[in-house]
């Protein structure tokens, strides 16, 4: 008998009634419940100005919003870079108690399941061809190829890698969230204000971005 989501969802439609007056916590009061332990991973792929292939991996904590670090290969990637890629985009942190990823086949190899045991990592699979079960770092990828990469060319790993670091500065410490009450991923909501007679810009990424900063 084959079963997916929809035949799920009728299943408790008809046979578990929800008791109206207890909705259960929310999705970001579980998140939130997850702070430091719950990280996203996820792929994506961008040419360099000679055309050639890049994959690039991208983790971030899934409730600060904060990226962790990225990870870059140029060409075709196997068990053993996607477990190298992981390394190196999570060089300098503590490892994480969850981690959530698609159904990505790259994710399935063998190798990168048991790099994740060792770890003492619990994976956490989306909703197979769902990207709305995956949302935090799918509309992060989102942002970097709208703000970056659609803006600007690398020519090499190392010239891109140099540039998604400074992506990744600007992201967690300066990019403000509304979500956060205007402030960064790295810093607590701030009500401060800064002064527009007072101020002057500070650029981010080579110049990509200005922001106000106090004088």
């Amino acid at each position: 008998m084959e079963l997916d989501k929809d035949v799920v969802r009728r299943i408790l439609a008809t046979h578990y009634k929800t008791d109206p007056g207890n909705r259960g916590p929310s999705l970001l009061t579980t998140i939130g419940h997850a702070k430091d332990s719950l990280w996203s991973v996820d792929l994506f792929r961008c040419e360099s100005i000679a055309l050639k292939s890049h994959w690039v991996m991208v983790v971030m904590d899934q409730h600060t919003r904060r990226i962790i670090g990225f990870g870059v290969r140029a060409g075709s990637v196997d068990g053993p870079a996607l477990c190298g890629m992981f390394r190196e985009a999570t060089s300098g942190q503590d490892s994480p108690k969850y981690l959530s990823s698609d159904n990505d086949p790259l994710f399935q190899y063998h190798r990168w399941k048991a790099n994740l045991r060792v770890l003492e990592i619990d994976e956490i699979k989306s909703l197979p061809h769902v990207p709305m079960s995956h949302p935090f770092v799918e509309r992060l990828i989102g942002s970097i190829r709208r703000e970056l990469l659609d803006h600007t060319f690398f020519w090499t790993a190392t010239d891109l890698e140099n540039k998604l670091r400074e992506y990744q500065c600007y992201y967690n410490a300066c990019r403000t969230h509304s979500w956060r009450g205007g402030g960064t991923p790295i810093e607590a909501p701030s009500s401060n204000v800064v002064d527009n007679i007072n101020c002057r810009w500070k650029k981010h990424c080579r110049g990509l971005f200005e922001l106000p900063i106090a004088a």
